[in-house]
């Protein structure tokens, strides 16, 4: 299988040996996989491996950075026959790290979910995936093969994930996997307690699961060898440099953000994705990729995107193209997402362009905050996010704007969307 993005390990990842790294240089069969790793390590007995995963520190690699036995825990506490979900269906246009490691290491992948299975004692596991491309294809092959080798004690389903930002969310996953619309739900209980038809349900990230089937073959001190005390292990992150070729790097929390990118080369640095946060690159350049490191900038790695944005495109543009994808990209089911994430989309549309703005500058302003917290789901809060660093980030550009001048040598959009945002219902199906 090729991946979509080029493969890199920095030097300054970690000290893993590579054949304990979550990406291999290529795509292993099951035998190579299994002489590599050995089989996975079952336990034997219900939760036996959430001790393991606290004292590796693991936390989620889907975005939310949750620590992982607590997750699994708060499932064990739900009482009745839960339900596991291997979470695949990366819907961030500029995320790659996910695509990537299905395509070279789905049996670390799939060894999680059994593990993670056995550890909450469900019976029933999914995979939720996107359909397109070659690697949903290649993933039947691979579940193929285990069935016929006999490793896995779950039987695993695959349901699709329709093309859309918000497919992957948690609860939209949920709402997919019972026959729906992969659309957010308003959830007054956690999926933890109440998900799939009903059941406790362990919804894991892919690149979580992963981790999860080397922890419990090689422990939580050998984890704990990458990254740092707070945030230890390592981490895929899809990295963007000025020229604009994104490649997946594994990486370790902790390194410097100037040794995976060549800040000098840029204006601006996104960190986190589209509900992520816009650093000046000066700032970027002196900052580590940890959430620690990240948190007082307001800003957090998110869905593992780092974009360095070069000095000949327009920030602001850049900023309307996202924010129109975004309101486009809503449920519609809530008034933010509905009403506000458009009127923010169009009014950073009319910044994008010439002349003095200053209603739709105070509207922005006014604005910033009014979204937070009052959506079914996260994605006002993210966009607003997104939204609000642009504004502080490339101020001297929408001033540059309302005079009418603009900075950006080239019109080629640099950030990546999908050529066709689809927009109708049946879409979400």
């Amino acid at each position: 299988m090729t991946a979509q993005a080029q493969v890199s390990h920095p030097g300054s990842a970690s000290g893993l040996a590579p054949g304990r790294r979550l990406l291999p240089p290529a795509g292993l069969t099951l035998d190579q996989h299994l002489v590599l790793h050995g089989p996975p390590a079952y336990r034997g007995r219900l939760g036996a491996l959430v001790d393991e995963l606290r004292a590796a520190g693991l936390t989620g690699r889907g975005g939310a950075a949750f620590p992982v036995h607590r997750k699994m825990s708060a499932v064990l506490s739900a009482g009745g026959r839960p339900v596991v979900a291997a979470n695949g269906a990366e819907g961030e246009p500029a995320a790659h790290k996910d695509k990537t490691l299905l395509a070279l290491a789905p049996h670390l992948v799939l060894d999680g979910l059994q593990l993670a299975a056995e550890a909450v004692g469900a019976r029933d596991a999914y995979l939720y995936i996107h359909r397109a491309g070659r690697v949903s294809q290649y993933l039947d092959a691979v579940l193929a093969q285990r069935h016929a080798a006999q490793v896995d004690r779950v039987p695993v389903s695959v349901v699709y994930a329709p093309p859309r930002f918000l497919a992957g969310q948690e609860s939209a996953l949920v709402h997919r996997i019972e026959g729906g619309p992969a659309v957010p739900r308003y959830a007054p209980r956690l999926v933890a307690e109440c998900g799939i038809a009903g059941a406790p349900t362990l919804v894991q990230n892919v690149e979580t699961l992963a981790h999860i089937a080397l922890i419990a073959r090689y422990g939580a001190p050998w984890f704990r060898e990458a990254g740092t005390p707070e945030e230890p292990g390592t981490m895929l992150a899809t990295i963007y440099p000025a020229s604009g070729k994104a490649r997946v790097v594994e990486t370790a929390p902790g390194t410097p953000i100037s040794a995976l990118l060549d800040v000098q080369a840029a204006q601006a640095v996104l960190v986190g994705g589209y509900h992520g946060t816009w650093l000046p690159a000066a700032r970027a350049a002196q900052l580590r990729l940890s959430n620690t490191a990240l948190r007082p900038e307001g800003a957090a790695l998110g869905a593992g995107v780092l974009a360095a944005l070069p000095y000949d495109r327009c920030g602001v543009r850049e900023t309307a193209r996202v924010l129109r994808y975004l309101a486009d990209e809503s449920a519609g089911q809530c008034g933010p997402c509905l009403n506000g994430l458009p009127r923010v989309a169009d009014t950073w549309a009319t910044l994008a362009g010439a002349g003095p703005h200053r209603a739709a500058r105070a509207n922005l302003e006014r604005w910033a905050h009014l979204l937070d917290g009052r959506g079914a789901c996260h994605h006002p809060d993210g966009s607003m996010r997104f939204a609000r660093s642009a504004f502080t980030v490339f101020g001297d550009d929408l001033r540059h704007h309302e005079r009418g001048y603009c900075s950006g040598t080239n019109s080629a959009p640099f950030l990546p969307l999908p050529a066709h945002a689809p927009l109708a219902d049946e879409d979400w199906s």
